[in-house]
């Protein structure tokens, strides 16, 4: 299989698999692998029925486990990374739940920041699978996320963490992990985003968001505005402890890492780039709270120091040198996360190859984009970076149902890009990332223009499609069929 194809975590993989498999049948990785990405054409479906109906034929395993259910808008990936490595450090076991996944399905499921093996993910599917089929007679088929989630409890049931970290999939309210409630609730913050389907308005999005705080919980939100205020009623409501974190004072950066004053903790170093880090920081510390008021897990402030230090996320803002050019890649999928990526990007050119200089070479973006996100919103926000002036940005598209084509983005960066960028069309993933890289068939170098950093952005997918061209992780390497 290609890096590109091993990237999507087998999506468009040969294999066939049933997609109801019977009680006690044994699956391969790569059946299960075809009967997972099967159930992808039951689409993305809201409400808990069909999840607690599943949890309940397995035994409810979700009520065997403790910790912290992170929804918002954008940072959650970013706190469960940052409160998971302090966890660690503390010496504590740790279960995590990011989503997407870059180069593999199993990334899913994880403890101790390594990815399920592919056996046991084949075997929890095959146990998973007949149940669904059974809940499907009365509550409709089980989707692709929902079948997952049941597959995460089910796991850590079995493994036992001292601590889950789960990550919301969409909203929170009717969010197949809301059939679970940990005894902490996370709120990172509350911006535009899926308003097909949680609401036109930041009000509405917010009070889908507060959903997951739950009475008896523990409750943090970096929120602000009215989204705060929706969260502070839901959890005044239900007698609900909330901490509401405020950004920090941000000390300054380097090329890997930034400074924040955090409280107890004073001057702390955050091994995530980006300024925007600092917030989620502060969120990750007053979690790490909650779980010892909850007397869930206490993690002392020198472990925090030591795991918010090394602390890594794949796919934002991460780094890489190819063939002496830098490559920075960032999953920046919404407007908002577009305009943190814009200001990162500012305060890092200096610190890239060539720096900031007017002789320095030009950015190279990569970029390629589902068509039901606010994509203009995301490249109007990217245009506000100075850093990208001159840049020749390469519109490309991804193997996905609901992929842009390459050519709508090109036009979107006329409409909406700033002027003196050079707009380039490679529908070809492969062709699209040679040209961008300078791994070109057709040229033996790049040309002048495209000498500078590399930026790939716009969607997950192609970050991971990417990733997985410049990373050989053991771990990750899924099973050839």
């Amino acid at each position: 299989m290609t890096d590109l194809g091993r990237a999507t975590g087998g999506r468009g993989r040969a294999g066939r698999a049933p997609a109801n498999a019977q009680a006690g049948e044994r699956l391969s990785y790569a059946e299960a692998l075809a009967a997972i990405g099967a159930r992808g054409r039951f689409g993305i479906r809201m409400g808990l029925g069909r999840t607690r109906a599943i949890l309940r034929e397995l035994g409810d395993p979700q009520c065997e486990i403790r910790g912290a259910l992170v929804g918002g808008t954008n940072g959650k990936g970013s706190v469960l990374a940052l409160a998971a490595a302090a966890i660690r450090a503390a010496g504590l076991h740790v279960g995590e739940t990011p989503k997407p996944h870059l180069v593999t399905y199993r990334e899913r499921l994880q403890l101790d920041g390594r990815p399920v093996d592919p056996e046991t993910f084949a075997r929890l599917l095959a146990e998973v699978l007949p149940v669904a089929a059974r809940v499907a007679r009365r509550h409709g088929e089980p989707t692709e996320f929902e079948v997952l989630t049941a597959m995460v409890f089910r796991w850590f049931a079995e493994v036992q963490p001292d601590v889950a970290l789960v990550e919301v999939g969409l909203g929170g309210r009717l969010d197949a992990t809301h059939a679970w409630d940990g005894g902490v609730a996370a709120i990172t913050n509350v911006d535009l985003d899926h308003m097909d389907r949680l609401g036109p308005t930041i009000a509405a999005i917010a009070r889908e968001k507060a959903a997951i705080i739950e009475r008896g919980d523990q409750a943090v939100t970096a929120a602000t505005g009215e989204a705060l205020t929706i969260i502070r009623r839901r959890a005044r409501r239900l007698g609900v402890p909330l901490v509401e974190v405020r950004p920090p004072e941000l000390l300054g950066w380097d090329r890997d890492a930034i400074e924040v004053e955090l409280p107890r903790l004073g001057r702390t170093r955050v091994g995530l780039r980006g300024r925007h880090q600092a917030v989620n920081a502060a969120t990750a510390h007053a979690l790490l709270d909650a779980l010892g008021a909850a007397d869930i897990a206490h993690v002392d402030d020198p472990a925090r120091r030591v795991g918010f230090g090394s602390v890594r996320w794949p796919g934002r803002l991460e780094l890489f040198e190819v063939a002496g050019r830098e490559v920075l890649l960032d999953g920046a999928h919404n407007p908002a996360g577009a305009r943190a990526l814009a200001v990162a990007l500012d305060d890092l050119r200096p610190h890239l190859v060539g720096g900031a200089g007017r002789d320095a070479p030009p950015v190279t973006v990569l970029m390629a984009a589902m068509a039901d996100k606010d994509v203009a919103g995301i490249v109007g926000a990217l245009s506000r970076s100075a850093a990208l002036g001159g840049a020749t940005v390469i519109c490309t598209q991804l193997d996905e149902p609901r992929a842009l084509s390459a050519g709508a983005l090109a036009r979107l960066w006329e409409r909406h890009g700033p002027d003196g960028t050079t707009i380039r069309l490679e529908p070809d993933l492969d062709a699209a990332w040679g040209l961008a890289s300078g791994d070109h068939p057709s040229s033996a170098r790049p040309s002048p223009a495209l000498e500078g950093p590399v930026l790939v952005t716009g969607s997950l997918y192609l970050v991971g499609a990417i990733r997985a061209r410049l990373v050989d992780d053991v771990a990750l390497r899924d099973p050839e069929a």
